[in-house]
């Protein structure tokens, strides 16, 4: 474990102090969904909304060095990083601004799970919740465009979120998770979002600590062409078994980081999906390439999709199977998020 030399109130030089990264907006900004149903009865009455696209790959990409333990969940400690941030999530907010599109935002947390704060040396720091006050200052800058951005708590699943084997049984999972599900949940979240899950236990026992906190909750899984999450679970069979088990069940489910042509076949297999599911999965935050998670794992480059092509044909979802979150993740940036915008706000309305 790295320790850290400075009182955790205190920032060393280049460093920005946990607290000075909003004071105002910690305290005083009131939240714009104020209980559980609030967000559902938002979303009730849009047509659809336009998801982020890759934030954690595009640091990568740009050349910023990713933590071991908390990838980018960090950044917001250090000027410099904090800055590269903020410039991407400041493109998609800038990108639904400009088309006049609901946003959904992601909190940086994918990895701010109890067990690797402690071991990248932030034990005792409330890095969930300044990272959901990092979203919530942007937030406001938009004055009343602002009003329109949802913020979720992001989560994931211990492991490999490629490698089904690795998963956790439910109940450790439901254990492992409820910390980090209570520190978003507690930091004002519009809904949680646990994704790029890859197996149905840990699905199931990440369901139960979401559940717990009260907040609504979506579950998003890495899904075959063939219908299935990465274990081989159907998706009608992984759905079922998730809202029979879990109370309150999730108030949806999702895909992501998968690309569009595979969730396409996925939700309209014959034998592994049903309408149920194409009820129940509301969006997908799709790749750029058509690649399964073993072929993205052992790619040496990036592999790009023409924005017009990956925005055309993520839109169509919208207009075929209904899906209203619609947004990107690995291989995008802001010119495909963009190009969906358009595609979104021509058609989608």
């Amino acid at each position: 474990m790295r320790e850290r030399q400075q009182p955790l109130d205190t920032a060393p030089p280049g460093k920005i102090s946990r607290d000075t990264i909003n004071p105002e907006v910690r305290q005083e900004t009131p939240l714009r969904m104020n209980d559980q149903n609030s967000f559902p009865e938002f979303y009730a009455n849009l047509p659809c909304i336009l998801g982020e696209g890759a934030v954690i790959e595009r640091l990568r990409r740009d050349g910023q060095e990713l933590d071991p333990y908390l990838v980018n969940s960090a950044f917001i400690y250090e000027e410099s990083k904090r800055a590269a941030l903020e410039t991407i999530c400041r493109q998609y907010l800038d990108i639904g601004c400009g088309f006049d599109l609901p946003l959904l935002l992601s909190t940086p947390t994918w990895r701010a799970s109890q067990e690797r704060i402690a071991a990248a040396g932030y034990a005792g720091v409330d890095l969930n919740g300044d990272n959901v006050r990092f979203l919530r200052a942007l937030q406001k800058t938009y004055g009343r465009y602002g009003e329109k951005v949802i913020i979720c708590g992001l989560m994931s699943c211990r492991g490999d979120a490629y490698a089904p084997g690795e998963a956790l049984t439910a109940g450790e999972a439901e254990q492992f998770h409820a910390w980090q599900a209570g520190k978003l949940a507690a930091a004002g979240v519009d809904f949680l979002l646990a994704s790029t899950l890859p197996a149905l236990g840990e699905a199931t026992g990440l369901a139960s600590a979401l559940a717990g906190t009260g907040k609504p909750y979506v579950i998003s899984f890495v899904v075959r062409p063939e219908g299935t999450l990465l274990d081989g679970t159907p998706l009608k069979e992984a759905l079922a078994s998730i809202d029979a088990s879990v109370t309150p069940r999730p108030w949806a489910y999702m895909i992501n980081c998968t690309h569009a042509s595979f969730a396409r076949s996925a939700l309209t297999h014959a034998t592994n999906s049903s309408a149920l599911v194409r009820q129940r999965i509301i969006g997908l935050l799709a790749n750029t390439a058509a690649y399964s998670p073993e072929e993205l794992d052992n790619s040496s480059c990036l592999v790009e999709e023409e924005p017009e092509l990956f925005g055309s044909s993520v839109a169509a979802l919208h207009h075929e199977l209904g899906l209203k979150i619609l947004g990107g993740c690995c291989g995008t940036d802001d010119r495909h998020i963009r190009s969906l915008a358009a595609q979104l706000a021509k058609g989608g309305r």
